[in-house]
């Protein structure tokens, strides 16, 4: 009997993509006594960094959906981390397991890039390191403060039972709909690939950590250098959701991007490689610097009409 190979996105069987899996080892580390709990990374760019770019993708992403950033950026000097974590069931674990990550790799400082829930995390990360000050910066893409917004909170804690198929559907059920631009579609696509790769207990608990009862504190890393990146076209944030965001971090740049969907880190790439580097900008030279080469001033300079056209106070 003939088996059908399901088709291959456009993303996944680009030459991009596909150099990026060719030269970009992906690694995989332990860092807790349970064996089983596994941190996949792609690490690219300069190992004499130790504050670089960590990126943390949304419950649907693994660690190869910001190959873009690592390719563009690494090119440029900056090192630059991705991630996909292991099945951490709260919160508190979650934070401890990525900073024995750290530990293991060696990173002193981070600038976290976090999209979804990773922008969620990214921030209880921040606020839980804040006497230490880990966390040098935090750029958040299509995120939020508080998981109440998904009203899930009461039924969190079944969704180690349950099915696989349930929990893409719960997923799924966010993702753009009707006609979207062609770069949106391919992104959509690639991330139905990734979602299809995780297993139950992956999304389940990934589903937990966004959906169980928790909310950042503001108050405690409001004074960090933090760049919210929104989308003006669908996107699975809500309207209030992106108010509250704003809200919290009154003081914080905003890089608004015309269209990009749920995934623009995907989709637009080329402007969200761009927001990065003008964010990590202020690092350049010192001791905090993700980026070892020569000042990259002048390449966002040639492009500061798009920058100034995109980012706001």
């Amino acid at each position: 009997m003939q088996i059908l190979e399901r088709k291959r996105s456009s993303i996944s069987s680009s030459a991009e993509y596909i150099s990026f899996r060719s030269s970009v080892p992906l690694k995989r580390v332990i860092v807790d006594e349970d064996s089983s709990k596994v941190w996949s990374i792609y690490d690219a760019g300069p190992r004499t960094i130790t504050c670089p770019l960590v990126c943390l993708p949304p419950v649907s992403g693994t660690a190869d959906i910001f190959y873009n950033q690592i390719m563009s950026l690494s090119a440029k000097g900056y090192r630059v981390i991705s991630v996909q974590y292991p099945v951490y069931w709260t919160i508190r674990e979650w934070i401890a397991g990525f900073s024995r990550l750290l530990d293991n790799l060696a990173i002193d400082k981070v600038h976290l890039f976090g999209a979804s829930l990773g922008g969620f995390l990214a921030q209880k990360f921040a606020e839980a390191t804040a006497h230490t000050n880990t966390v040098l910066s935090i750029m958040l893409c299509n995120t939020f403060t508080d998981t109440s917004i998904f009203n899930y909170s009461d039924t969190a804690v079944l969704f180690w039972m349950f099915p696989s198929v349930v929990l893409k559907r719960m997923v799924m059920g966010n993702f753009n709909k009707g006609y979207v631009a062609s770069s949106i579609a391919d992104s959509i696509d690639f991330m139905v690939e990734r979602l299809e790769s995780l297993s139950q207990q992956e999304l389940a608990s990934r589903l937990t950590l966004t959906c169980m009862n928790c909310y950042v504190q503001p108050q405690k890393i409001q004074n960090l250098h933090i760049t919210i990146i929104d989308v003006f076209d669908d996107n699975a944030l809500s309207t209030a959701a992106r108010e509250e965001l704003y809200k919290f971090y009154p003081d914080a740049k905003r890089a608004h991007l015309k269209k990009g969907g749920n995934f623009p880190y995907l989709s637009c790439c080329e402007e969200v490689n761009l927001h990065i580097q003008i964010h990590l900008r202020p690092y350049e030279s010192t001791k905090h610097s993700a980026n070892d080469g020569p000042s990259t001033s002048t390449s966002t300079e040639n492009n500061g009409t798009l920058a100034s056209f995109l980012f706001c106070d």
